[in-house]
């Protein structure tokens, strides 16, 4: 291997759909295929090999996956026979062999069990590959790779699975039962990213405020975060993705405890009728959720809570409907995303009478995203003149600098546009101005 060009080894090119969840998927098997001696390749239409890491979540995922697939196959190289396409991910977990049938596209199909083999798979499939790789082991405690580690914010994924079985979902199929990663590997990871430049971690998972309980000797997230926390204290730490169960007095005084844990809770709660909740196999209603909000901000002064809503699930009447509307106006919340309810096969939910029209679906979908709208963007209008530290993370493509703030998640509140800085800079700002989820911030 030593003897052959960079030019000479095998470019693989990886295109990542879905969730945060996928990007730490496709981050770990890039770091797999540079170990093995592949070149990344960021054009589709110069590599050897397309991995299209895929979210099969719900249909309208599914469909986008496929779009992008397709694609992908109708480029030249792919029409002349020069590279090969390989489908990962949510996709081949979720259907499997008959996957298979359908996608003749594709050279190979790798489930989300299976994407630790990507370089010998990509070595399998790629003619000249073979003889000229390196040991497609990675090491647990591989050194930061310049092509994938060291972005000013980064995920990194501290569980996978699900067993809560929600009526709706499609998690568990997909992912599997739930299994806590280990302290040891989630801190190996994060010392990681530190050390190649990264400002703030994101913990990640389908179920974050379960970690630990699986262990032999059961663990929480609060006491992993305080670990984290402590270990790197000039480093930013962000909680997604806590189901209102994992919301525990023990992890809220340790975000209140720490002055780097972001005091930003992501919460799904996904209804508000306790009916309805129930046909969902949750547990809460209305009144336990606005409950706990107010825990929430008696413990972490100055908290701010996002949630997710599912509209139109089936035998939603319009009683209920409005429950959920006057939620959205009455509960104390910062940020709210709505989505309608997706009919997945496979699914109790999909079986259930009372399945609502696409159309009244999409009606209530928006009618809730803009109450929410009017809620969240007077909340973040009330940030001009205030004072607040920004991480850069960039700029867009017209060279106007940009950030997030801690009271913004990655891809989902939106930015601060910044008059100065450095990406991975922590810049002190005082906003100026907000445009809807945007804000506009000055250096001081």
């Amino acid at each position: 291997m030593p003897a052959q060009s960079a030019q000479a080894r095998p470019r693989v090119c990886f295109v990542t759909l879905g969730c945060a969840k996928n990007e730490v998927d496709s981050a770990n098997m890039k770091r797999r295929v540079l170990a093995a001696g592949f070149c990344l390749e960021e054009d589709p239409a110069q590599a050897d090999a397309v991995v299209v890491n895929t979210c099969s979540f719900i249909q309208a995922a599914t469909e986008e996956s496929l779009e992008a697939i397709f694609e992908i196959a109708g480029l030249e190289n792919f029409e002349r026979g020069d590279a090969k396409l390989v489908v990962a991910g949510c996709m081949p977990a979720r259907y499997g062999d008959d996957l298979a049938a359908e996608l003749t596209e594709a050279s190979e199909f790798v489930p989300c069990s299976k994407e630790d083999d990507i370089a010998a798979i990509l070595c399998k499939i790629l003619p000249d590959a073979e003889g000229a790789m390196h040991d497609t082991a990675l090491a647990a405690d591989a050194e930061p790779v310049r092509d994938v580690d060291g972005q000013p914010s980064a995920y990194v994924k501290i569980s996978d699975g699900c067993d809560r079985f929600c009526s709706y979902c499609t998690i568990p199929f997909i992912r599997g039962r739930y299994r806590s990663f280990a302290r040891e590997e989630i801190l190996a990871e994060v010392a990681r990213q530190v050390s190649a430049g990264t400002r703030e971690i994101v913990f990640i998972a389908q179920d974050t405020g379960r970690w630990g309980d699986d262990f032999e000797k059961p663990s929480t997230l609060a006491s992993l975060l305080a670990d984290a926390a402590e270990a790197f204290p000039h480093t930013w730490f962000r909680v997604m993705y806590i189901q209102p169960e994992g919301v525990t007095d023990e992890l809220l005084s340790c975000v209140a405890d720490h002055e780097n844990i972001a005091s930003y809770f992501d919460i799904p709660l996904q209804h508000a009728d306790a009916d309805i909740l129930r046909a969902m196999n949750r547990r809460g209603s209305r009144e336990e959720y606005e409950a706990l909000v107010a825990r929430i901000r008696q413990m972490v002064p100055g908290a701010l809570v996002r949630t997710t809503l599912i509209a139109g699930f089936p035998g939603e009447t319009e009683e209920q409907f409005e429950t959920l509307c006057d939620f959205v106006e009455e509960a104390d919340l910062d940020y709210v995303g709505v989505f309608p309810y997706s009919q997945e096969d496979g699914t109790r939910a999909a079986r259930m009478d009372g399945q609502i029209d696409d159309d009244i679906k999409q009606e209530r979908a928006q009618t809730l995203r803009d109450l929410a709208d009017a809620s969240s963007t007077a909340r973040v209008a009330q940030r001009v003149g205030q004072e607040m530290d920004v991480l850069v993370l960039g700029r867009e493509e017209d060279g106007q600098l940009y950030g997030r703030a801690r009271c913004q998640a990655p891809d989902v509140d939106g930015v601060v546009y910044l008059d100065g800085g450095q990406p991975g800079d922590i810049v002190r700002v005082r906003i100026v101005d907000t445009l809807l989820y945007e804000m506009e911030g000055e250096l001081l």
